[in-house]
Parts: C-alpha cells; sequence; structure tokens
C-alpha cells in the first residue's frame, strides 16, 4: 500500500503514482471519482509524451475525460482481458475489500476490474477503514424492486432507493436500472454479505469488491 498526503494534493499523488504502473502498449481500465481523475490526467499527459495505450472507460464520465486527455478507447469486447484497472473507492477496508457506486457505475466498474491482471484502487484517507460500513449500492431490475427490497431487508439491511439530483424520481444507471443504497451496519464479513447479495435475483450487481491487489491511499503523513 501506498501512502500520499491530504486533500487535492494527495488525491493527485495517489492518482497520479497508480499512473505510474501503466506501460507502452498496455490497455487499461479507467475508473470514475475525483481521485482516479488525476490518474487519467496523468496517462494523458504520458500520452502526449509518446506513451502508446488503450483504454476502457467505466463510465460516461471517464470515458469523456479520457477523450479530453487524448487517451484512446476501446471496449471489452475488443479487448477482453485488461493489463491493469485503475478506480476509486467509497471505502476500502484493512484487508483490501473495498465498497464502490457512489457514482452508480459499479457494475461496469466491477466488469471491468474483473477483467484486468491487476486491478488498483487510488483513494483519499477518509476512505480507508478498519471495518467496512459503508451503506452497499445494489443496482437493481426496476422490474424487481419489490423483490430485491424485501430481500434485502431479510439480510438485515436498510434499502434505500437513490433518487436524483436536479430532477424528479430515481437515479438511473447507464444500463438503465435503480440503484439502492443498503445500509448493513458495520460489515465485519464482506465476503459472506457478497455471496448473499449475488443469490438475489433482480439484484443486477452490488457494490463489495474482493479483487484489489494495489491501494494507493492519500493521507497526511506524507508518503511512507
Amino acid at each position: 500500500m501506498k501512502v500520499a498526503s491530504s486533500n487535492q494534493e494527495g488525491k493527485r499523488a495517489a492518482g497520479e503514482s497508480a499512473a505510474c504502473l501503466i506501460k507502452d502498449g498496455m490497455v487499461v481500465g479507467l475508473g470514475t471519482g475525483s481521485t482516479v481523475a488525476w490518474t487519467i490526467r496523468k496517462v494523458g499527459e504520458m500520452v502526449e509524451s509518446g506513451l502508446d495505450i488503450l483504454g476502457v472507460a467505466t463510465s460516461y464520465q471517464a470515458e469523456a475525460l479520457a477523450i479530453e486527455s487524448s487517451i484512446r478507447l476501446t471496449t471489452l469486447s475488443q479487448h477482453p482481458v485488461l493489463d491493469l484497472a485503475i478506480d476509486g473507492a467509497d471505502q476500502v477496508d484493512a484487508n483490501l475489500f473495498a465498497i464502490k457506486g457512489g457514482g452508480a457505475a459499479h457494475t461496469r466498474e466491477k466488469v471491468v476490474a474483473c477483467s484486468a491482471r491487476k486491478f488498483v484502487v487510488v483513494a483519499d484517507e477518509s476512505k480507508y477503514v478498519e471495518t467496512l460500513s459503508h451503506p452497499v449500492p445494489a443496482e437493481v431490475l426496476p422490474f424487481a424492486a419489490r423483490l430485491v427490497e424485501r430481500r434485502l431487508k431479510e439480510l438485515g439491511g436498510v434499502p434505500v432507493l437513490r433518487l436524483g439530483k436536479m430532477k424528479d424520481g430515481p437515479v438511473i444507471t447507464d444500463n438503465g436500472n435503480f440503484v439502492m443504497d443498503v445500509d448493513f451496519g458495520a460489515i465485519v464479513d464482506p465476503a459472506a454479505l457478497a455471496a448473499k447479495l449475488c443469490g438475489i435475483p433482480g439484484l443486477v450487481e452490488h457494490g463489495i469488491f474482493d479483487n484489489l491487489d494495489e491501494l494507493h491511499l492519500a493521507r497526511r503523513a506524507g508518503w511512507r
């Protein structure tokens, strides 16, 4: 685990340190969020200096920033195995389990992360905890919303349909689905909870990630 200084300076250091993992000829998954945005911008600078890579974006936001940064994009259909994926997180625990989905892109983020030989997360200090406790985002088929809600409550969760800002009604994902944020309190066994969530019909994907290979963390203490 690498550690950097706080706030924007730290986010930039953590994001750019992950960009240094990218080598010429790689196909790289590009995640979403304020910290990984620094990664994408740094990669754009590296491309302008001659780096030859392809990127796979996890969201419209990541796609737009990659295009703005002159990074050539491709798809998982063309490159089903990625060399590396870099993304942010809403919370990461001491065992490198993460919760993602604050941007409602966790389904595509998980597909990209699981398609990569190496998955790296960049995050700031506030996201690092000993035990996960952040509400778990769940992408849900609208047709199955009531069923999923009932099953989540049976698992001890408190599901809340995520509503849009600057619009009426629920948030709609890039895949055309709803998002429920599910509060389970302290999650002492994220692997077991993830397995139970996967068994709910109509729950497209949950935000618990168990495949982190490396964490670049922004902290006040500076690099260590």
